[in-house]
């Protein structure tokens, strides 16, 4: 079982930035696929990034392309979100997610809501104020 910790978290003015960790407790046996999801009241989940660890390949949803960066941390077992020029429609609970799947569905994942996902973390409030 792996545990996943989500910190960073937080409320912001819009055009401000934060950034958002993940660390699992140990490192995925298989293939590495981590990343985030963020879900808001009345919506379907999101997905918002991903990566491929062993190849640092990212995947960006076109809502955050340009403005988010998913990075990796290999030895801390950690990956980061820096959310940039934050605006209100980033509110949303924020999910770290991980998978031990092939690069090939590691690159669709964001697009099967969640399915295909092994461990979750328990979410973190983003707040964007205007």
């Amino acid at each position: 079982q792996v545990q996943l910790v989500e910190s960073g978290g937080g409320s912001a003015q819009a055009g401000e930035s934060l950034t958002l960790s993940c660390k699992a407790s140990r490192s995925i046996d298989r293939g590495s696929c981590m990343g985030w999801f963020r879900q808001t009241p009345g919506k379907e989940r999101e997905g918002v990034a991903f990566m491929y660890t062993s190849a640092g390949s990212t995947y960006y949803a076109d809502s955050v392309k340009g403005r988010f960066t998913i990075s990796q941390d290999n030895a801390e077992n950690t990956v980061y979100l820096q959310m940039n020029s934050l605006k209100p429609e980033d509110t949303a609970m924020y999910y770290c997610a991980a998978a031990g799947t092939s690069y090939s569905y590691c690159s669709r994942i964001m697009d099967h809501n969640g399915v295909g996902i092994d461990y979750w973390g328990k979410g973190i409030l983003v707040t964007i104020s205007s």
